[in-house]
Parts: C-alpha cells; structure tokens; sequence
C-alpha cells in the first residue's frame, strides 16, 4: 500500500522534541492546529480502541499513539493518497502493532466495521458547506474542509454506529457553528458532556470548539476553561498550546 513515489511530495514534521514524525503533502491537505488540540482533548484508558474518523494523514492517531502507548487505533480514511500516507507514518514511527488503517467512505461504515465496536472516536470534521464561503484549492483539501464527501450528519452517525454504549466521541469545530454540531449530537443520541471553547488570544472572538459526547449520557455538561493559541496578536504559541507540542 506504501508508495515511495510519494517521497519528492511529502513534508517531515516533527513533534515532541522529534520523538514524532509526521509525513504530509507539500501541495493539498496539510493539518493544522484543529488536530493537535483534538489529539489532547481526549484522556483514553490503557487498552481503548478508538476511531480516527476521517484520519488525513493520521496525525491525531499519531499523537494519541505516541501519548497513549496501550491504546489501539484504527484511521478510516476515503482519499487514496492520504491512505498511503497513513502507511508511511505508522511505520515511520512504529506503530504498526497498534493503528490500523481503514480505507473507505465514512458514509459507507456499515460496510466497513462492525457496529459498537470502538471505545471512543475523534473526529475533525468537514465544516465548509458547498457553495458557501471560500473553497480550498485542491482535491485533498476540499474534501478535508468542506462537505464534499460527507456531512456533518453522515460523520455524526458513523460516530454513533462505530461506538460502544457509554462511549465517547470527541470533535473539534468552528465555533461559529457550534449550536448545528450541538444539535446533531443530541439528536442522535451523542450527549455532550465536554467543551472548551479556543480563542486566537484573550479579547478575540471564539474561534473553535471541542466536544466529548458520550453515547447515552445524561444531560450534564462540564464547560471547561478557555484555550489560548496566542498570549496577544503576531506573538509565540501561548504556553498552553506550545505545552502541546512538548515531549
């Protein structure tokens, strides 16, 4: 599945004192930010499995992997390119032993696993609708930021199906839609239980959210702390989120 073609595209980044590498495109879908605060909003026991829904390059299971050294990940990813990618870094970093790779159309998960199958499931889902806003150039990138492929409700019910009753599942999403993320957990049966709101830096509007709903849960939500990037416009990572990146 690897293809060593990929090589004169692909950028290394490194994290945790560069314990961590990570493989991505130098053109097309690049994480950003979005990833790393989701890979730390979650605190899996030893031994969870835990879903990579719409895994990119796998770097939220490459962090959870790397944080979390007894649990076991499984990246569905539906573009091919990225897939290799995700073969690329787990081997990279050895862990084969413990992140499987799913290729396949999140809108098809009933084809693809078992139901109630995973411990948990993170997810940084596409946000941008058709026809609305700026499109990123670029096949990889559209379908990562905009509902090409899968919708808010197709990610949310693949969550549902793949979890274990009093599972959790975790998102992270622009903060300006937070009321339609909100009710599409609820309505499916996601209770949310977490969330934190991110700001660039104190003073600035809300820019993200990150949910953990739990399958089943009651009606109780914990509102966490605010998260900044910034300590003020145009400087370093604020000590929080440069903590992220720490080994």
């Amino acid at each position: 599945m690897q293809d060593d073609s990929l090589d004169a595209l692909v950028s290394n980044d490194t994290f945790f004192s560069g314990n961590l590498t990570c493989l991505q495109h130098q053109d097309g879908y690049r994480y950003s930010i979005d990833a790393v605060l989701l890979a730390h909003f979650i605190f899996p026991r030893p031994k969870e499995k835990i879903l990579d829904l719409g895994a990119g390059c796998g770097i939220v299971s490459l962090v959870l992997a790397y944080r979390w050294p007894s649990v076991y990940l499984s990246c569905l990813e539906i573009q091919k390119n990225l897939i290799a990618l995700i073969y690329k870094n787990r081997t990279l970093n050895n862990f084969d032993e413990r992140l499987d790779v799913v290729e396949g159309d999140l809108v098809q998960i009933k084809k693809l696993m078992q139901a109630e199958t995973f411990d948990r499931v993170v997810c940084n889902p596409p946000y941008g609708k058709i026809g609305s806003g700026r499109e990123n150039p670029g096949g990889e990138q559209a379908v990562a930021r905009h509902e090409i492929k899968a919708t808010l409700e197709d990610v949310v019910n693949a969550a549902f199906f793949s979890l274990k009753n009093k599972g959790r599942a975790a998102f992270i999403y622009p903060a300006s839609r937070a009321t339609v993320l909100l009710a599409r957990l609820k309505g499916k049966g996601l209770e949310p239980k977490r969330l934190q709101i991110v700001y660039s830096y104190p003073g600035s509007s809300a820019k993200l959210i990150l949910v953990e709903a739990i399958k089943g849960g009651g009606e109780e939500l914990e509102i966490l702390p605010p998260f900044f990037v910034y300590n003020n416009p145009g400087e370093e990572y604020s000590p929080e989120m440069a903590k992220l990146y720490e080994s």
